[in-house]
């Protein structure tokens, strides 16, 4: 696996909320577009609901990791864009909920989480970005 040392302490910082300061990787990496909370025939899921919204766009996003044969344990960075920051409580409930079965104890990957004025579809409440260290047994894709 090519997400490998994930530094989560450091004297000189505080120690993080559940994700990692940051993720060393080797080998080929994926740059995952932001996901939204759109099902297959494009309709938005969970109009006013954050953590439906969430649910759905971690769900988009895990397919497209799926495909380059990686899958939580992989993914070395997220990019949040949200509406209202203050509600970011929801987006580490569903965030846990979704990667603790796959990660155990290991910390989540480096994450950044911005607060936006608007995302490109007036129901959207969240967006998340991915950054996937690619494993060598799927080096072919």
């Amino acid at each position: 696996m090519p997400a490998g040392e994930r530094l989560t302490e450091l004297a000189a910082l505080p120690t993080t909320p559940g994700y990692a300061h940051a993720v060393a990787v080797t080998g080929k990496l994926a740059f995952i577009s932001g996901q939204v909370a759109v099902d297959a025939a494009g309709c938005v899921v969970g109009v006013d609901d954050l953590a439906a919204q969430t649910r759905q766009a971690l769900s988009n996003l895990h397919h497209v990791i799926r495909r380059f044969g990686a899958d939580w344990s992989d993914v070395v960075k997220f990019t949040w864009f949200v509406l209202d920051a203050s509600e970011v409580q929801t987006i580490r409930d569903v965030r846990d909920e979704i990667l603790r079965p796959a990660l155990g104890e290991v910390h989540n990957p480096a994450s950044t989480l911005v607060q936006v004025a608007a995302l490109f579809g007036p129901d959207f409440l969240v967006e998340v970005e991915a950054v996937v260290a690619i494993p060598d047994e799927a080096s072919d894709v």
